[in-house]
């Protein structure tokens, strides 16, 4: 049996509708869900499986940007064709997202490094560890990553750390990496890495500005999905 068209209530005007009269803005998420969604399935509308969506995910928007299509299909009425059309809508917010910050932001504090780090790393499974290169005005150089899959800590080298550092005489970095697990909260390697990148771009004199970890807002006790090293004190060889 065919899918059912978008549908709710036979006198409310449908999302498609809405939207060609009042522009996207006037939208609801679920609205917005329903048009990419397109259809419901039998038994409910499109607008209905949009909240289903939406419930599945606590109720949270931000946690469907990150969700791969197997997760989109725990969904009852999603298949396959209805995740990729959501992954591929979500890929699509991420890089407007990242374009909109610039080629060469200015990162002044922590919360910018999150915002301009988390298009990148946040939805990775696997750890993964960053350089950020910076000129004096704080703008980003370059952005690199140095490992993926870090399993030890030794797997971090202060030569690959700043070998690109030299080479693009940056006057600082930004240390960044994602803890999978979503709790941002530092390591005892985490600290101890961070400690000997700091003595090694002294020696070099190339400031280690922060070192900032990322999870998520549900997992982190401050409820800010980051974790920065340098605003809680911990860039010196001291506990």
């Amino acid at each position: 049996m065919k899918d059912l068209m978008i549908m709710d209530m036979p006198m409310q005007e449908r999302p498609r509708e809405r939207l060609m009269r009042l522009g996207a803005m006037a939208l609801s998420d679920r609205e917005l869900l329903a048009i990419l969604l397109r259809t419901g399935k039998q038994g409910d509308s499109a607008l209905t499986l949009a909240d289903q969506l939406l419930a599945h995910f606590q109720g949270e928007l931000r946690r469907l940007t990150f969700a791969v299509p197997e997760e989109f299909q725990q969904v009852s009425g999603i298949g396959e064709a209805k995740a990729i059309t959501l992954v591929a809508a979500c890929e699509l917010a991420r890089r407007l997202t990242a374009s909109a910050i610039g080629e060469h932001p200015q990162l002044n504090s922590p919360g910018a490094v999150a915002q301009y780090m988390r298009p990148r790393i946040q939805r990775a499974s696997q750890e993964e560890f960053h350089v950020i290169m910076l000129d004096t005005r704080n703008q980003v150089i370059q952005e690199e990553r140095i490992t993926l899959g870090l399993l030890d800590r030794s797997l971090v080298h202060a030569r690959e750390v700043f070998r690109r550092a030299i080479q693009c005489a940056c006057h600082r970095i930004v240390l960044c990496h994602n803890h999978p697990s979503g709790d941002p909260l530092p390591s005892a390697e985490d600290l101890a890495l961070t400690r000997v990148l700091v003595a090694a771009g002294n020696l070099l004199n190339i400031q280690v500005q922060d070192h900032l970890i990322l999870g998520t807002p549900e997992a982190d006790p401050q409820h800010i999905g980051y974790y920065s090293l340098a605003a809680h004190g911990k860039m010196r060889n001291e506990e």
